[in-house]
């Protein structure tokens, strides 16, 4: 999972160099990921009014249907 959010946040960016993503907190029944990218990209990863994050933060939950986990993804900059 880790690894389909990295894809689609590079496909987003201007510097794909920048982007960061980590693995922050694993529970029994949670994932969290922190997602780091160049201050610049910022605006590109969110979208306007969060619709670009929101969509991101669908497709990782779509993806962690399988393993019966919720996945929260953090954006920073």
């Amino acid at each position: 999972m880790k690894s389909l959010i990295e894809i689609l946040v590079k496909a987003l960016v201007d510097s794909p160099d920048s982007v960061d993503v980590k693995e922050i907190d694993e529970g029994p029944s949670s994932v969290v990921f922190e997602v780091t990218v160049d201050p610049d990209d910022l605006g590109k990863v969110i979208g306007k009014q969060g619709r670009v994050a929101n969509a991101l933060r669908t497709v990782a939950k779509a993806a962690a249907l399988k393993s019966h986990k919720n996945v929260y993804v953090k954006i920073l900059p």
